[in-house]
């Protein structure tokens, strides 16, 4: 049997007016701000009447670590929020925008997959509402106000030798981690090391990503700290008075962006930072107002449960005073085959014994989720290679693990295919099971919480930081900054920093290589072992493969 593939499919949708989708959530269509016919800012002032409505279940849809095998968490967050729906529930889905990196790299869009998709699919994976580029272009407005302070006098003091503040850009390019600026003598400043992260590693994207309202946002952004004095004390976004430019850049993107999926459900799609090298969860904005227009609302967190779920928990819902109800765990059979052992080139053959062998990263992660108080219902994700008694043996473990697993066929049936799960995970919600609280206390040592997360997420023996690290936490701390909470930038293949260790390996260590302090955003960046806040492109990247065919319509994105 041929499938068609996501682009065919969701170039087929039958969109309706987004004025049509807003209508659905009760959305007045002069608070909306069209981007064409099928996308839509919603209004601050409509948000803001929000606010005293009472709020509805919310939802996290998570993974176990992804393998090359696939495990499809955006598609079965859209499968299950259409599922909902069909079943007759006001529900909508929250995710993140995609990021240009992956989708010429290696990774692909964010827009679901199969007939379980976010439309308009293309704008989405492409430039969608320009707030990616609002938040590159604030971000190095900051950058170059910096430069340009020290040009004329450095009123303030910098030490050009501990400017912490690098540039952005959209797109991988490891050419530009590590870089030398402002040569060509006099005229062109004074040369220093610098360098680029990706937009999604940026803090302006985090405090995007967080921030309560437009005050809040400009007071975040001028709480970033962007460099250091001789005498170590710090230089604040504030003080080079680039707030209110910043905040004026970024008061559009600030807006929640209203689409739809293929079954005309809405959905916001808003905000994107990375669950490997930022805290991987769509905007505050966006999951606070949906939970004010539906009862059911489902987000996802990005990459495994041990790096978004865990960050949704201590940072998100810390900071917004969420709380989920439920927990969806999403895996494949695919995916147990492969953490047992199989190679992705023989995952079509049945093998029982490797996907049991496979599952205990599964129960890893089960275990992890129960820990925050949150009952788990694991989705299996199903591929059409799938054999029932593969399918039997990943149940069965799962409920030996006081979980329950339900089969999904939502990339290849849609709504039709997750209606067992939508109405389980239903009723889940509905039963206020859930006594939610994160991991670790606000006022525990920030060693102490980076700690936590290495043994208790990742079953690690120890944190291995050297006296450098250690000393600028205690200073952190001493500067009033230890009650923050901890972002972990580290590999999403393992729960090691060693992408390479599937499964669920216990005793081993933890290296923090770096530490930053996120002051606006309000978190610390704990960088562990090889991960990179600035990747690269594969050895073919996927933008090879990206075109426009005779017809004018664009081949290669996924």
């Amino acid at each position: 049997m041929s499938y068609k593939s996501d682009i065919e499919i969701a170039r087929e949708a039958s969109m309706l007016p987004i004025q049509q989708i807003g209508a659905k959530l009760d959305i007045p269509e002069k608070e909306l701000l069209p981007f064409g016919h099928d996308k839509a800012k919603i209004s601050a002032e409509f948000i803001e009447a929000q606010r005293n409505h009472k709020d509805g279940k919310l939802i996290l849809v998570t993974a176990i670590n992804p393998t090359p095998a696939g495990e499809g968490k955006t598609t079965t967050t859209v499968g299950l929020g259409d599922g909902l729906n069909a079943l007759g529930k006001k529900a909508m889905i929250c995710i993140r925008e995609a990021s240009l990196g992956p989708c010429f790299g290696m990774k692909g869009g964010a827009a679901g997959g199969g007939y379980a998709q976010v439309v308009p699919m293309e704008e989405m994976n492409l430039h969608f509402t320009g707030d990616f580029h609002a938040i590159t272009s604030a971000h190095n407005l900051l950058s170059a106000m910096i430069d340009n302070h020290i040009y004329w006098g450095n009123e303030l003091e910098i030490d050009q030798r501990r400017v912490t503040w690098r540039r952005v850009v959209d797109m991988n390019d490891r050419a530009l981690r590590d870089i030398v600026t402002s040569l060509g003598g006099v005229s062109n400043g004074f040369p220093r090391q610098a360098g680029f992260d990706i937009t999604v590693a940026s803090e302006v994207m985090a405090i995007l990503c967080l921030a309560l309202d437009i005050v809040d946002l400009q007071k975040r952004l001028g709480n970033i700290i962007v460099a250091y004095r001789r005498d170590r004390t710090p230089v604040y976004c504030r003080d080079i008075k680039a707030d209110g430019a910043m905040t004026v850049l970024l008061s559009q993107a600030l807006q929640p962006n209203l689409v739809q999926t293929l079954e005309n459900n809405p959905a916001f799609v808003h905000g994107g930072p990375f669950a490997n090298i930022a805290h991987g969860c769509n905007s505050v904005m966006a999951t606070t107002t949906a939970l004010k227009l539906a009862d059911y609302v489902v987000t996802e967190a990005g990459f495994g449960a041990d790096l978004g779920a865990e960050k949704f928990m201590n940072i998100k819902c810390r900071k917004a005073g969420l709380a989920p109800s439920v927990v969806v765990l999403v895996a494949t059979v695919r995916a147990m085959k492969m953490n047992g052992g199989v190679s992705k080139a023989d995952l079509g053959a049945e093998n029982v014994a490797a996907v049991q062998a496979g599952c205990p990263n599964l129960g890893r992660h089960i275990e992890n989720m129960k820990s925050f108080g949150v009952p788990v219902v694991v989705a299996v994700n199903h591929f059409i290679t799938d054999t029932d008694t593969e399918v039997e043996a990943l149940k069965a473990y799962v409920a030996d693990q006081g979980a329950e697993a339900i089969v999904s066929r939502h990339w290849e049936h849609g709504s039709k295919g997750a209606m067992e799960l939508a109405t389980r995970v239903a009723e889940v919600a509905d039963a206020n099971m859930a006594s939610f609280m994160p991991i670790y206390p606000d006022d525990m040592p920030l060693l102490e919480k980076i700690e936590t997360i290495a043994k208790q997420i990742y079953r690690a023996n120890e944190v291995l930081a050297d006296q450098q690290i250690r000393d600028q936490l205690k200073q952190w701390e001493d500067q009033g900054y230890g009650d923050l909470p901890v972002c972990m930038a580290k590999t999403q293949y393992s729960f090691t920093a060693d992408p390479t260790l599937r499964g669920a390996p216990t005793g081993h260590s933890i290296p923090i290589r770096e530490v930053r302090l996120s002051a606006g955003a309000g978190f610390i960046v704990a960088i562990c072992g090889e991960i990179m806040t600035m990747p690269g492109l594969p050895r073919i990247p996927s933008a090879e493969a990206i075109m426009l065919n005779e017809q004018g319509h664009i081949e290669g994105l996924f």
